[in-house]
């Protein structure tokens, strides 16, 4: 014999249970909405800063900033496996690090809206692959020892460079940048005349974004030194410059 009481209970429970997987499917979503893919693939020079690169990127996730996996494998380039990610940021990649089947996925992900950072030689990077190129905003060309540079950050409108001085003076490893494609947008220019072997000239740039191709990509060519991620200002233009790619802030 069932009671009216017994029947609510039940229920009670079955709407409870049901609300539980609504939130975990929720907490599920939110996590797939925010994650990025860290990419540190190199068939040239190899970093090595990749490591402290790959360190402070996870820990931007206990943060609680995006959630974060981390490859060198470019078998993670296919459709269905970049379905799942709102950016990918190449990590001083170099050289021809993705096969054509991957580049073709790797240009869909971006045209279904996807994100792409580059950070330092993510510039010396598939040569031979012009979409990318444009994609990249440049090519690598050479560059002098590591030394001391000013930064003239001419857009502090962008959520990357908000926070830095309007002369941003820092060391790293300052590339000079052949092929540069004309529709990004120039956030920072390197001042060669505060450095030795600067040869962009008068308009260096050095931190941009763009649109492109249905997507968004921000490049930032600070980055060679291990020490570039144990800098506070650093580490904030690159987290900003992840979630403007992948759409989380504007």
């Amino acid at each position: 014999m069932s009671f009216p009481h017994q029947n609510g209970l039940k229920m009670f429970k079955g709407l409870s249970f049901l609300l539980l997987l609504s939130v975990l499917n929720f907490g599920c979503a939110a996590q797939k909405d925010s994650r990025i893919l860290v990419f540190s693939k190199t068939a040239g020079f190899q970093h090595s800063s990749i490591p402290e690169g790959l360190r402070a990127i996870q820990e931007l996730e206990r943060q609680g900033e995006f959630l974060v996996d981390t490859t060198s494998d470019a078998a993670g380039f296919s459709a269905e496996n970049l379905a799942r990610y709102r950016a990918v940021v190449f990590l001083n990649t170099t050289g021809d690090v993705l096969n054509p089947a991957q580049q073709t996925a790797m240009e869909g992900f971006i045209r279904s809206g996807g994100g792409y950072v580059g950070v330092h030689a993510a510039a010396d990077t598939e040569y031979d692959w012009p979409w990318y190129g444009r994609l990249v905003g440049g090519y690598f060309e050479s560059h002098p020892q590591v030394q001391e540079a000013a930064i003239d950050v001419v857009d502090r409108s962008h959520p990357a460079t908000a926070h830095l001085p309007a002369r941003w003076v820092r060391t790293d490893e300052w590339y000079n940048y052949k092929n540069l494609n004309p529709d990004v947008k120039v956030l920072a220019l390197l001042d060669e005349s505060s450095y030795e072997g600067g040869k962009n000239g008068d308009h260096h740039p050095i931190i941009w974004c763009h649109e492109f191709d249905g997507g968004r990509a921000f490049y930032t060519g600070g980055g060679h030194t291990e020490e570039s991620y144990r800098e506070p200002d650093f580490m904030r233009l690159l987290e900003a410059g992840i979630k403007w790619a992948a759409g989380l802030i504007d």
